[in-house]
Parts: structure tokens; sequence; C-alpha cells
């Protein structure tokens, strides 16, 4: 196991990637390790020789398809969703897939700056000897430019506009002006951003007409069906388990659908059924946040219980997830405890401990 906390997607699946570049028959695009149909297959899972690739997107073939098109264009990419449906997951294996390298990220907030999207300057080194390239501090952008590469923006939303502004020439254009040197960098075949963006985020910083034209959109939905999300759930779990050595025993069949039963029905506002109009709480109850909650049950059953999630790790793990807001999320709760789960007699036991924490 490696010391390493998260090791990047090319170094996970290096046996993978490997694999699939030492067989591959199709023709390679400029500035890729690999052929589109290659880079699907690494998404998607499937054989290649005998290694057997795992899936790293439980979704829409067809969505993965698009967004490999769009890069093997001169077109960027940006995938916009709720939060929790694997937008950074996917642009981070597109990226590893692609180029081998998924380092070159920019980590969108409201603290981003123009200079992190184009350079910035060694300033002891700019002081002792003026602009020179040994003073110069290359974006990632700038980076994936000079090596005909992808670079990463994350949550470009969360960017002020004039740092969103910053990307609309160099998508155009596909060169950087640093006029202190008097220099233009050309961008070389391969280059390209993805880029993505969260719709709870909307209205914070809009993006401008000009920016989302340089753009392919697409839309990366939540699970479309109870298996599918099961699915994404027990592999990611299992996944992190091992990653952080967990020692509590994986959860059931039994605890996943539990759990997954109660994002869905809170997210979508109604049971399963459609019996039964629920509240929606004020947080968005992804996939991503049921994958948290089990991995934080098993590490309580691992460092506090006997090794098996209990239904007490359980509703420990549900309160942190669902009651975000206290004064709405916690009277959300208690209505779906006595109105949902209550009835259902499979449910007694999480029923309990829920409700005592939800007191």
């Amino acid at each position: 196991m490696s010391d390493i906390l998260r090791l990047p997607a090319e170094e996970l699946y290096k046996a993978e990637l490997e694999a699939l570049i030492k067989n591959e028959t199709d023709p390679v695009p400029a500035g890729w390790k690999m052929s589109p149909r290659s880079v699907l297959t690494y998404i998607m899972g499937g054989k290649s020789g005998k290694t057997v690739i795992t899936p790293k997107y439980m979704g829409d073939r067809r969505i993965v398809e698009i967004c490999i098109a769009t890069l093997v264009t001169d077109r960027a990419l940006l995938l916009i969703g709720e939060p929790g449906p694997a937008k950074s997951w996917l642009s981070e294996h597109l990226t590893a897939a692609i180029n081998g390298d998924s380092s070159r990220v920019i980590q969108g907030t409201a603290g981003t700056t123009e200079e992190q999207i184009r350079y910035s300057w060694n300033y002891a080194l700019l002081l002792a000897k003026g602009p020179s390239h040994e003073a110069l501090v290359k974006s990632p952008v700038y980076t994936a430019m000079e090596t005909g590469s992808i670079a990463r923006i994350e949550e470009i939303s969360r960017c002020a506009s004039e740092v969103q502004d910053a990307l609309i020439s160099i998508l155009s254009e596909k060169r950087i002006s640093v006029p202190e040197l008097s220099e233009e960098v050309p961008a070389k075949k391969g280059f390209s951003v993805i880029a993505t963006a969260n719709t709870r985020d909307k209205g914070v910083n809009e993006m401008s007409s000009a920016l989302k034209r340089r753009f392919n959109i697409v839309v990366l939905p939540a699970p479309a069906d109870m298996e599918t999300e099961i699915n994404i759930v027990n592999t990611r779990v299992a996944q992190l388990s091992d990653s952080f050595g967990l020692t509590a025993k994986l959860p059931d069949r039994t605890a996943v659908e539990r759990v997954v039963t109660i994002f869905r029905e809170l997210r979508n506002g109604q049971t399963l059924d459609g019996q039964v109009k629920l509240k929606q709480t004020s947080g968005v109850l992804s996939s991503a946040e049921a994958i948290s909650l089990l991995i934080n049950s098993m590490a309580l059953a691992g460092s506090f219980g006997n090794g098996e999630i209990s239904d007490a790790d359980l509703a420990s793990a549900l309160q942190g997830a669902v009651v975000k807001d206290d004064t709405k999320d916690k009277a959300v709760w208690a209505e779906y405890l006595e109105n949902v789960m209550k009835k259902r007699r499979d449910c007694a036991g999480l029923y309990a401990e829920c409700r005592e924490r939800n007191a």
C-alpha cells in the first residue's frame, strides 16, 4: 500500500493505461497517448489484451463519447451539473488517459487570480535580474499550451468575472502574450481545457456568453436509476477503503441500499414509489456524499466498534450528511423519519438511532 494519501489517476491505474497504449491499433491524435477509442475503453471499462480495464465512470456512454470527441477538436470542454455526479472525477481520468498527466489543475475559488490562469513572477529573481524566463512562473494553462496537453479548471464559476475573462483570448487565439518579454507563446497541437461548474453556484459569477461560446458544454446528470447509483457507491467505497487502510468490513448490500434510498428520496422530493411528497434539504445529497457517509461509517465501526457497520454508525454519519443547516434540515429530516422511515419495518433500528440523534 502506498504511503501517499491520494495518488493521481495516472499512477493509480498505471497498469491499465500502459496496456491500452501497448495494444493501441487506432490512430492517435497529436499530443495524445492513445486513440479516442482507447480513452473511451479506459473510462467506461472493457479489456485491452489480457488486461481488464475497470470502469471509471458509470453513466451514459454517449456523454463520454461527446467529451472525448470535443477534446479531439480545438474546442474546450465544460462539464456542468449538480454537486456529486463525478465532474472532477471524469475530468481527471480523461486527462490521465489522454496525456498521462492530470496534475495541471487550477482550483477555482473567490481568491483565484488572473495570474494563476496566465503566468506570474518570482519577484526575488524579477528584482535581481529583471523580466526573464528564469523569473517567469508558468500557470498550468501556460504549461499545457507549451506541451500540447490539457489543463483542468475546477469550479470555474467560483472565479471572479475578470479571471474567467482571461480565458477568452487564450481559448480564441490559442496563445499567451508575455509583453514583459516581448513574446507570444503559441499552443501546440493537443492543447485544450477541461472546466467544471456547479449548477448550485449559478449566479455566483455567471459565465459570460463570450466565454461559454468557447466551450462545448456537457451536462452530467445524477445516476438515472437506483441500481447504477448503488454500483457507483459500492465501487468507490471499496476503492477508498483500500486506499485508507480501513479495518472495518465493507458495507453490505442492505446498508448501501438504505443510504442510497434515503438520498434519492430526499433529493427528488418524494419516495421511490411516488406515494409520499417530501421536503428537500438545503444540501445536495449526491452519490459522492453517500460514498463519504459510508466511508465515515466504516471508520467509526473499525475504530470504535466491532468492525461491522451498525445502525448507530450509519445514523451518526447520516445526521452530519443530511442536516447541514440546523433550522431547516433538522425539521426536514425529522419529518422524513416520522413519515417514511418509521413505517419501514426493516429500518426500525436505524430509525431509532436517527431519531435519537436528531432530537
